[in-house]
């Protein structure tokens, strides 16, 4: 009985190491190879001139943050910017997220001068194509949200150079009180 049961179960086994269906042996067309599918010959049909891919952006891109920068506007930034931007760039932006900390390279600290003087539109245009090890985050994000996060990258950068002068009087007076021994 039992030596019956090891037969059925190697001729099983023989029988499905026997079945290969891999995609190598499958019927395709290598690019533009010739095929009777088409009345041309051709096995692919070369795309209708202007074709666009159906998720590239097409709207036009401003120099500057397009909208009204108001509390609401920075509140979402530094939502998305925490999510997206923070683990990597650091929840200050000085370059040293999470990912830093666990060996990754530093991307580069936005109070450099550099960024602090790059146009907006350098911060949308990073943020939907990507650069450098930075991949990009058209497919994440949308495009308003990531001026939310340009206004918010520049709310962080004015928060490190934001001259004394300009501060409220109740902060300057607590500044003061800090610097004084």
């Amino acid at each position: 009985m039992m030596s019956r049961l090891r037969l059925v179960l190697l001729l099983a086994a023989l029988l499905v190491a026997g079945c290969r269906q891999d995609m190598e042996d499958q019927p395709r067309y290598d690019p533009l190879e010739a095929s009777d599918q088409f009345a041309d010959g051709m096995s692919a049909r070369t795309p209708v001139a202007g074709t666009v891919a159906r998720d590239a952006d097409l709207t036009p891109t401003p120099d500057r943050i397009p909208y009204p920068v108001t509390i609401e506007l920075l509140r979402r930034g530094q939502q998305r910017f925490d999510i997206f931007c923070s683990p990597c760039h650091g929840r200050s932006g000085d370059g040293h997220g999470m990912i830093v900390q666990r060996g990754f390279p530093a991307p580069p600290s936005y109070h450099q001068d550099a960024l602090r003087k790059a146009a907006d539109r350098h911060f949308y245009d990073v943020i939907t194509n990507g650069y450098g090890a930075m991949y990009s985050y058209a497919a994440r994000v949308p495009p308003r949200d990531r001026w939310a996060i340009v206004a918010y990258i520049r709310a962080l950068q004015y928060s490190r150079d934001a001259p004394v002068a300009e501060l409220p009087q109740t902060l300057r007076a607590r500044l003061e009180a800090e610097a004084s021994p």
